[in-house]
């Protein structure tokens, strides 16, 4: 695979003579749109889709990016450490097949990198405009066309619209008295300052999930003194991270069917390990006791104090919260310069962070691991408005009704629109194929409505339901519910008490689900212009 040191996405001048503005057709009736299809993301969900858009012959779609480059989570976080916590081989499209992952659990710059391979390689700059965050989407039922506003005031008209901006779309900021007061440096870690030495300093870290804990032994042997504030302990698991041999590197390139092998095994067992035992319920519970214990041991091994242990324990029950690998993570708070804080914070100073216990730590830089907003939080959508069909908001149907989406990809009221990432469609093992799957059938029903000369496609309201009913009732069986987990601040459930991130099923059948769904489970009406020029 090669490096991409630079991509020529859309060009101003290009940008200038697309500029977002709808063309009339020769009667005047109708609204050509600029593209029959918009894809609002351009991280590794983006990406695949615009590939699957291409390997379906769909070739007028342009994917919209707020940032300066592609890749997403893989662009942003760029954190010391920073990697995938799932196999390589499962981090992977089906239909291209990476030979030269260098370890078990890749590097974020070699995911990064994978992304632009698949960029360049299917020759997607050509489709890409870059920062141009959108500001605001509606339906037009006049024109059957989405119009898109993007900073700046720009507007683009599309067919269809493909949401793809994945399950984090922004670092959450933690609402700490004080935060803004402090004169030190702060920094996020999905936002990391790389010209910033922590060598020596007083360091703070805000957070003990995921990020944490690839970040914290790193920090830590650079700090002075680290001190990191814990809410909620995580599980965590010793990381088999090995580096691939080359000889396994060369067996790849060259028999490919061993990569393809390689990655249906892995996803079977990551599949197995989150989601298999997430969704069996009270039988699940038995083996999530036992990894648990597996935990307590590694812990054991890694730890002497008995007091440090305890405060490293999680007090909820595993899997109401994803677990972790790391083989540093819990040996770290032996250093001399590390201490774990787990008495809270009562606010942040202009000097340092006030504990709740009185004490005052003074730090030179606080960095903040405090998680994402999710792609179902309606303020995602009050700050990008999204709105359909008969004054539909999303913002305000994710607020008032439960949050959900047949099939994870589409919404009543919400004609000729898909989520390559929405309610209920996370099966917990490859990402990418996740996104291969949602992408096949939001193109199945683009295709159906083309096919019938349609202009305007929309799911039923009784498929929707029958599908929600179905996860829900799915999913109410799952651990997060039999494990009692409403009081362990997990993700896992959002503001109505819900689950709706995990798709009940395996991703195998979600496959055969988007291959085989009725298409008849959606309604296709035609623009009359485009009727009336029908013979």
């Amino acid at each position: 695979m090669r490096t991409r040191k630079h991509m020529n996405y859309e060009t101003p001048a290009a940008r200038k003579r697309n500029h977002y503005r709808s063309r009339r057709d020769l009667g005047g009736a109708e609204m050509t749109p600029d593209h029959e299809v918009l894809v609002v993301g351009a991280e590794i969900s983006g990406i695949g889709t615009g590939v699957a858009l291409l390997r379906a012959g769909l070739t007028d779609f342009l994917i919209i990016e707020r940032s300066n480059d592609i890749g997403g989570t893989w662009r942003d976080n760029t954190y010391p450490d920073v990697a995938v916590d799932l196999p390589s081989f499962v981090y992977q499209f089906s239909y291209e097949l990476n030979p030269n992952w260098t370890r078990l659990f890749p590097k974020g710059a070699e995911v990064k990198q994978y992304i632009d391979h698949m960029a360049e390689k299917y020759g997607l700059s050509k489709h890409i405009r870059l920062n141009a965050e959108m500001t605001s989407r509606h339906w037009d039922e006049d024109e059957h066309l989405w119009h898109v506003r993007s900073a700046g005031g720009c507007e683009l008209t599309a067919r269809f619209a493909l949401t793809a901006v994945g399950l984090y779309t922004e670092p959450l900021r933690p609402d700490i008295p004080g935060l803004d007061e402090f004169t030190g440096k702060v920094i996020q870690s999905a936002r990391w300052d790389h010209g910033h030495d922590l060598t020596g300093e007083r360091v703070a870290v805000i957070g003990t999930g995921a990020s944490a804990v690839q970040l914290v032994p790193k920090v830590a042997e650079a700090a002075g003194k680290l001190t990191v504030f814990q809410r909620s302990a995580i599980w965590v698991f010793p990381k088999p991270d090995p580096s691939i041999p080359r000889w396994l590197r060369w067996l790849l390139a060259r028999v490919p069917l061993t990569n393809a092998v390689l990655r249906a095994i892995s996803s079977a067992v990551v599949e197995m390990l989150l989601v298999g035992i997430f969704l069996l319920g009270k039988p699940g519970a038995v083996i999530a006791k036992f990894a648990a214990a597996l935990v307590r041991v590694y812990l054991r091994t890694q730890v002497s104090d008995p007091a440090l242990r305890r405060k490293l324990i999680p007090d909820y029950k595993f899997l109401c919260k994803r677990p972790s690998v790391s083989n540093t993570y819990f040996r770290t708070y032996t250093r001399p310069n590390v201490e774990l804080v787990t008495t809270g914070i009562e606010r942040i100073t202009s000097k340092g962070v006030l504990s709740s216990d009185g004490r005052m730590h003074e730090i030179d830089t606080l960095i903040l691991a405090t998680g994402f907003r999710l792609f179902y939080d309606p303020e995602n959508y009050r700050k990008a408005p999204v709105r359909g069909r008969d004054g539909f908001d999303l913002a305000d149907f994710f607020t008032h009704e439960r949050v959900q989406a047949y099939e994870g990809v589409s919404l009543p009221k919400l004609p000729n629109n898909f989520f390559i990432f929405g309610p209920y469609s996370w099966s917990g093992g490859s990402w990418p194929g996740m996104v291969e799957t949602l992408s096949t059938h939001a193109i199945r029903v683009i295709t159906e409505t083309r096919r019938r000369g349609a202009t305007a496609v929309e799911v039923t309201p009784e498929a929707n339901d029958r599908f929600l009913r179905f996860a829900r009732e799915r999913i109410g069986k799952s651990l997060v519910y039999t494990n009692n987990c409403a009081g362990s601040n997990t993700f896992f459930l959002d503001h109505h008490g819900d689950s709706p991130l995990w798709r009940p099923t395996t991703s195998s059948a979600a496959k055969r689900a988007a291959m085989t769904f009725s298409l008849d489970d959606y309604t296709y009406r035609t623009h009359p212009a485009s009727a009336a020029r029908t013979p």
